[in-house]
């Protein structure tokens, strides 16, 4: 593979397993990023999501890359078909994004011919549990050889991988949201649009997946119910687990918790509420925080990677799995209009100096720009 374009308009090669999504929201605004800046900019993805849709009127080219989310008997083949892609583009840098595509991209090109980045948005053996964390913990001490630099989107998760024995160029450059697409909006205008009446509201946005803790939440639900009776709960997202949250939760069921599924604009729910819950149990830097912050309304949130440092001042973090803290603080921000608001107005300063799109953006094209140059 020989790299073909100059150092002035870099080739580069985001890949992504994940189409939807906080992962495909990344990587959308950095492919906008550095097309914009005239880089020669590509995304290889599957076929179908938010990512390939998104990406459709950006001058970005696409190229279809189906893969699974975890390894199996396609994986070899989706190894191969990568480094064909590879080898056609002639990439100057190479961006794998999340687990799968760390796995496929770095067996593709093995820090033989062009630099690499590996970007977890969460390290493959926070992801699993049980039997399949070894494993996963080995590879990426394994495989942290054929990338230049991995890049952690919060210090949490940077300094798991040293505890973990991840021995290469760790790179930190925190998730960031377009403070200026995202912003405060009138509440009552966002629950009119969304169709949910006046009154105490919660909200959480997330897939539905083990990792995010809507377990947790619907098991603190009652709680919150007992302290504020009218209280509401709108769950925002669609995934595998919801037929295990009904068989295992019967709060699931009640009025007071509206299923929304997916939506095309969640930040209007977020707008909509009183505060904005985020009970996973493990993250890289999740995007729906800074997104809460941007939006100017309050959090709640466990400590599941990256949470303090992205909320700081603007919520309560709790240690995972505290339920009788996570239903006291969403109860707290519920009956006190001045606590949410407070924290709503430190969110999005912290949002707009921290965490702007803009600045995330910079820091990256600065490292591809670094990585093209020194070879």
């Amino acid at each position: 593979m020989t790299q073909g374009t100059s150092t002035s308009r870099p080739a580069v090669v985001h890949v992504s397993q994940p189409v939807d999504g906080g992962v495909a929201a990344v990587v959308e605004a950095l492919a906008t990023d550095q097309a914009a800046r005239g880089w020669d900019v590509h995304v290889a993805t599957g076929s179908a999501g938010r990512l390939p849709e998104r990406l459709v009127d950006r001058p970005v080219s696409v190229h279809r890359w189906e893969a699974t989310r975890s390894p199996g008997r396609s994986t070899p083949g989706e190894i191969v078909r990568l480094a064909t892609l590879l080898r056609t583009v002639r990439p100057d840098v190479v961006h794998l994004h999340s687990s799968k595509a760390g796995l496929a991209g770095r067996l593709a090109v093995r820090g033989r011919a062009v630099p690499t980045i590996f970007q977890p948005h969460l390290w493959s053996f926070e992801a699993d549990d049980g039997a399949a964390a070894r494993p996963a913990l080995l590879w990426e001490r394994l495989a942290a050889r054929w990338a230049d630099a991995i890049v952690c989107v919060s210090s949490d998760e940077c300094l798991q991988g040293v505890r973990a024995g991840i021995d290469g160029r760790l790179v930190v450059v925190p998730n960031g949201v377009d403070t200026d697409r995202i912003r405060p909006g009138d509440r009552d205008l966002a629950r009119r649009e969304v169709g949910i009446p006046d009154g105490p509201l919660a909200v959480c946005v997330a897939r539905l997946s083990p990792l995010k803790g809507h377990d947790y939440l619907l098991r603190a639900w009652p709680a919150v119910l007992r302290d504020v009776p009218g209280a509401r709960l709108a769950i925002v997202g669609a995934g595998p687990l919801r037929e295990e949250l009904f068989a295992e939760h019967p709060i699931a069921s009640d009025p007071s918790v509206l299923w929304i599924g997916d939506s095309p604009n969640p930040c209007l729910y977020m707008c909509a509420a009183d505060v904005v819950v985020a009970p996973s149990r493990a993250e890289g830097m999740a995007l729906v925080p800074l997104e809460a912050m941007a939006s100017g309304r309050a959090l709640v949130a466990f400590a599941g990677g990256g949470m303090r440092e992205s909320i700081g001042d603007a919520g309560a973090v709790l240690d995972v799995g505290d339920l009788a803290g996570l239903a006291r603080e969403i109860t707290a921000r519920l009956r006190d209009g001045e606590l949410a608001a407070r924290e709503g107005r430190l969110g999005r300063a912290r949002a707009v100096s921290r965490f702007d799109t803009r600045r995330v953006a910079d820091d990256m094209a600065a490292l591809v720009t670094e990585l093209v140059g020194r070879r």
